[in-house]
């Protein structure tokens, strides 16, 4: 290959367009980037993106160029390009994956696998191997498999062998670990003074894992380690102790290393965009993200830049051959160097939303958490009386529940329980032998939670049908339930194991509080 074809399959791009645009096409001709990374504006229906996809391939193998990795973040929950709208599945949070188990989580990773490869993706920009360990985190909250390093860790590494067992590439990132951080990336530049002691037996864990299994690529983010990296205001993206002396050295990695897209504030409010991409290289990076708010023409001149670098030996060209190497046998790892178009008549019936969405179901009756039954209240027998006080917005829960038990009095009350609300749930709970009271992210709202603190906690049973962390309000009632999600799927799964009709299985993914850890699960 020639050095200019070497330094492109460095890069990956972003091409505007749910359909192949001249300029697109001239782009790909052209330069022949290694890939290309789709957004929001790229996705239409199953058959759309293989037509955008299968043209991708071709304009670029038609070029004499290598057959592209075609990207996309595809991570469950609030990160998911493929929408339920366009025909996909909507795979919950990642809390759940771990929740469930790491069969699942592996099932997980395979079936989101699935359904890329269906329309010509060939990488998931996932698993997050960041640890949640900062509960307001701007850009991580939602998105990390858990908090534990442990527990964590063995999730990320089962949604890689999923995920890579369908011959697509997985990614972690945000390596060393955004999971800490104050302030979101896209926007600003922060700073994490986390030792080294802390790293290693904290954020580091779950990419060790990664690494274990085998994971094609790690993305690296755009934070400052100052106790890795002394140069003020140096993202870990562009720093050569974080990449080669720590990633690639220390921790043995020879996959993939790719940047988080260099496009992002937190390294153009303090580098131009040509200078970062030079850096990048020079730190070890392997694949350079471009990112969506770059053009076709800063793309081109980005990679004529380290071409250009390389010749006047600001970078060596070692370097670029190390990179192109990895690049080449990653596609030749997960067969990607033959490519052969996907017909998009039949990409529906490979994608199999319907199916997969079956399979959600199953998953959150797996993951949905008794994480504690101190009074042996769960299952409730259809001979107990039982207040259930739930959130009246959510109806599906008295029509689910209903289906168990017929001794049951209902109170629903508002989002936001007023006084009267809170005095009707009182009085049924002392009408009853058990009570059942749902809350949906209490932990930001003062009403849910002074209404789960009126009620007889020696016989309540909370249930947190979004945020796990709804239980640090109200830690002393009596049995704790957690779904991790508002999905619809949630509710039935709930109802099944309050009244025994399905057993508790799920596992909390999130340390809460010393005394209720990661793991944790009623015996």
């Amino acid at each position: 290959m020639t050095l200019e074809q070497r330094v492109a399959q460095m890069f990956m791009v972003t091409l505007h367009g749910s359909v192949m645009t001249e300029q697109g096409a001239a782009f790909l001709q052209t330069y022949q980037p290694g890939a290309v990374v789709l957004f929001t504006s790229n996705i239409g229906a199953p058959a759309a993106v293989t037509r955008l996809t299968n043209n991708y391939q071709q304009t670029i193998t038609t070029a004499g160029g290598v057959p592209l990795l075609i990207a996309v973040d595809q991570e469950g929950g609030v990160v998911s390009r493929l929408a339920p709208e366009h025909g996909y599945t909507f795979y919950p949070t990642p809390l759940l994956f771990t929740a469930a188990g790491d069969a699942m989580t592996e099932q997980a990773g395979a079936l989101i696998a699935t359904e890329l490869a269906a329309v010509g993706v060939n990488m998931n920009l996932a698993p997050v191997a960041d640890l949640e360990t900062f509960r307001e985190n701007p850009i991580i909250a939602r998105r990390a498999f858990g908090n534990d390093p442990t527990i964590t860790g063995e999730a990320v590494a089962a949604f890689v062998r999923g995920t890579q067992s369908m011959n697509v590439l997985a990614t972690a990132k945000h390596f060393p670990g955004h999971g800490d951080t104050r302030e979101d990336s896209h926007g600003t530049l922060p700073i994490l003074n986390l030792d080294r002691a802390r790293l290693d037996s904290v954020e580091l864990a779950p990419f060790r894992a990664a690494i274990d299994a085998d994971v094609a690529a790690i993305m690296v983010s755009h934070i400052w380690f100052p106790q890795l990296d002394t140069t003020p205001n140096m993202p870990a993206s562009l720093s050569r102790p974080v990449i080669t002396d720590l990633l690639r050295d220390e921790l043995g990695y020879d996959g993939i290393i790719m940047t988080d897209a260099l496009d992002m504030n937190a390294v153009d409010l303090t580098y131009n965009f040509y200078d970062a991409a030079i850096m990048a290289v020079n730190a070890g990076v392997d694949l350079l993200a471009v990112g969506p708010g770059i053009g076709d023409d800063v793309a081109a001149n980005t990679i004529q830049g380290v071409i250009d670098a390389v010749r006047r030996g600001d970078i060596l060209e070692s370097e670029i051959d190390d990179s192109a190497r990895r690049i080449l046998e990653a596609k030749e790892r997960f067969g990607l160097l033959e490519w052969t178009p996907l017909d998009p008549t039949t990409a529906v019936e490979r994608v199999d939303a319907e199916t997969h969405t079956t399979w959600i179901d199953a998953l959150f009756r797996a993951a949905t958490t008794v994480a504690y039954d101190r009074n042996d209240l769960i299952p409730i027998s259809p001979e107990t009386r039982t207040a259930v006080i739930f959130l009246a917005t959510r109806y599906q829960i008295q029509n689910e529940c209903a289906l168990y038990s017929q001794n049951i009095q209902w109170v629903g009350v508002s989002d936001e329980p007023s006084a009267d609300e809170i005095g009707w749930a009182v009085a049924a709970a002392e009408n009853a032998d058990t009570v059942v009271v749902w809350t949906q992210n209490a932990i930001n709202n003062p009403a849910q939670q002074r209404l789960v603190e009126a009620l007889p906690e020696e016989k309540t049973i909370a249930v947190a049908i979004w945020s796990v962390y709804d239980w640090q309000t109200y830690p002393d009632v009596a049995a704790y339930m957690a779904t991790y999600s508002p999905a619809r799927p949630s509710v039935p799964a709930a109802c099944a194991i309050l009244f025994g009709a399905a057993p508790a299985q799920g596992r909390l993914p999130m340390t809460l509080r010393l005394d209720l850890p990661a793991g944790s699960r009623a015996d």
